[in-house]
């Protein structure tokens, strides 16, 4: 039984740790905690949604034999459903949020979304891999959740940028799904490489831990810019017509 208690701590506390964070970054007004758990609620949702849908049409069921395998199972059978089900809940989410009005919001939102996705996938995962579960644990906590933050990061940032600014609205809308998209997948296809090339597998860990370090950089750079802009224009109104 305690196992089981050290296991969902394990889980959930790194998703739990960076909610924490972005929530403390909204310099202007702290979101109502109650839309915050919904949105976490909500991340956990399309965490469901990829369970069920995805093995309806994969053609891989997960397995990885070649690069061609690495490719497909990181963009069609996880970038995609994964960072497409968490822009619906986001969307489902802020369009009738009264709360959702400074350029900060949409990274607060989205990054509660993304923890309660990380949060149960780490659930799973670990229950999956429960003999070694301690050290499944610590790599998600030091990788996987993390990347699921600045994904949605990424999200958070061009949502914002579509909901506020009418400069630039159709490049914005796209980029809010394929900015994930593309990281999310260049992610995982690095990460599913390394089992399946192991005569290169320094050269693509290498890729993957600069990528992994670059992806921090700017994310954290996006942060700073909304919290800048938010601080220089104050408490804003969204635009209600927005289409997205």
């Amino acid at each position: 039984m305690n196992d089981i208690v050290y296991l969902l701590i394990a889980a959930l506390a790194p998703a739990v740790l960076l909610a924490w964070y972005i929530y403390r970054q909204d310099s202007l007004q702290a979101e109502p905690v109650g839309w915050l758990l919904k949105a976490v609620g909500m991340g956990v949702c399309s965490a469901l949604l990829t369970l069920v849908i995805v093995p309806l049409y994969s053609s891989t069921h997960g397995s990885v034999f070649s690069m061609t395998d690495a490719f497909i199972v990181a963009f069609i059978d996880a970038a995609l459903p994964e960072e497409g089900f968490k822009l619906l809940m986001l969307w489902l989410l802020l369009r009738r949020n009264p709360y959702f009005d400074d350029h900060l919001d949409g990274i607060v939102y989205a990054v509660c979304v993304g923890m309660g996705f990380a949060g149960f996938e780490n659930i799973i995962y670990l229950i999956g891999n429960y003999d070694d579960w301690v050290g499944v644990g610590i790599v998600r906590a030091l990788f996987s959740v993390p990347a699921h933050f600045f994904f949605a990061v990424l999200m958070g940032y061009f949502y914002s940028l579509a909901y506020f600014q009418e400069e630039n609205k159709v490049r914005n809308v796209v980029l809010m799904f394929v900015a994930p998209v593309v990281a999310h997948g260049l992610f995982d296809a690095c990460l599913f490489m390394l089992s399946v090339m192991p005569g290169v597998a320094v050269l693509f860990a290498v890729l993957f831990l600069i990528g992994f370090n670059r992806l921090k950089k700017r994310c954290t750079e996006l942060i700073r810019i909304q919290k800048e802009k938010d601080i220089r224009e104050g408490m804003i109104c969204g635009n209600d017509d927005m289409g997205v």
